[in-house]
């Protein structure tokens, strides 16, 4: 069956969500976010895209951007080619890295803009990693806030700041209050976050999978127990495979392979 042809907009803003492949991680270090974000400024740039807030997690991105002039498809089929070249060479791995098509919804009006700004930074917050937004270094929430970050230039944020005042440094302070607001907003990944799992309740998750077998024992196991056993514990919802590896003592790249 043909895909369904991707939903136009007509501002040309889109809230993007990119995903590992079968919720993968796809950063497993600083170094794998610098270069993602690198490499997302050079095509933004080179293609003229526009940027109100991005994102970075564990298992996906969340980016909220204007169409510049090239099809935004293209756009991100080349930044996730040089990425993930990158990857393979660093994991000596191959194949597929992120879902073959990354999901998007249109952002037609302001007020859904600001809604999903809020909602980019506050996924860190709902994933419970940290309790206030601009504790995440890897989104434009610190930026916002009139911090540094890393890269410098990557967003454009006077757009969005313009919508609470033309003083800048009132603007900020409204943007903070809002974005910190409490709220029940649902965007295009509704409820993802609802089954992020904590490590405690992770062990108690790969206990009812493991049987007789203890936490302990698995790194000690024949390798193809040991791929049978990962291979169960990767079907966890809410369960990533850098949590996985942190509790069973091996690493990354054992569950990964898995």
């Amino acid at each position: 069956m043909p895909r369904e042809a991707r939903e136009k907009s007509k501002t040309g803003i889109y809230h993007i969500i990119w995903r590992g492949a079968n919720r993968q991680d796809i950063f497993h270090d600083d170094d794998d976010r610098i270069r993602f974000l690198v490499v997302f400024q050079k095509y933004k740039i080179k293609y003229g895209m526009t940027v109100y807030a991005w994102c970075l997690m564990s298992n996906h991105v969340h980016l909220l951007i204007k169409e510049g002039n090239e099809d935004l498809s293209i756009t991100m089929k080349r930044i996730g080619v040089s990425y993930v070249k990158y990857y393979n060479w660093k994991y000596r791995t191959t194949g597929h890295l992120f879902q073959d098509r990354f999901k998007s919804e249109s952002v037609e009006n302001k007020k859904y803009l600001l809604i999903v700004v809020r909602y980019i930074h506050q996924n860190p917050v709902k994933a419970r990693m940290v309790h206030q937004p601009d504790e995440w270094r890897w989104s434009s929430c610190r930026e916002y806030y009139g911090r540094s970050n890393f890269p410098k230039n990557l967003l454009d944020g006077d757009y969005v700041l313009s919508m609470f005042s033309a003083d800048s440094e009132l603007a900020r302070k409204r943007f903070k209050e809002f974005n910190e607001r409490i709220n029940n907003d649902q965007c295009l990944n509704e409820g993802e976050y609802k089954n992020r799992l904590t490590d405690e309740e992770a062990r108690l998750e790969i206990k009812k999978r493991l049987g007789t077998i203890e936490i302990a024992q698995v790194k000690s196991l024949p390798k193809v127990k040991r791929t049978e056993v990962l291979r169960k514990v990767k079907a966890i919802e809410g369960l990533s495979l850098r949590q996985a590896a942190r509790i069973f003592g091996i690493s990354l790249s054992l569950v990964f392979k898995a």
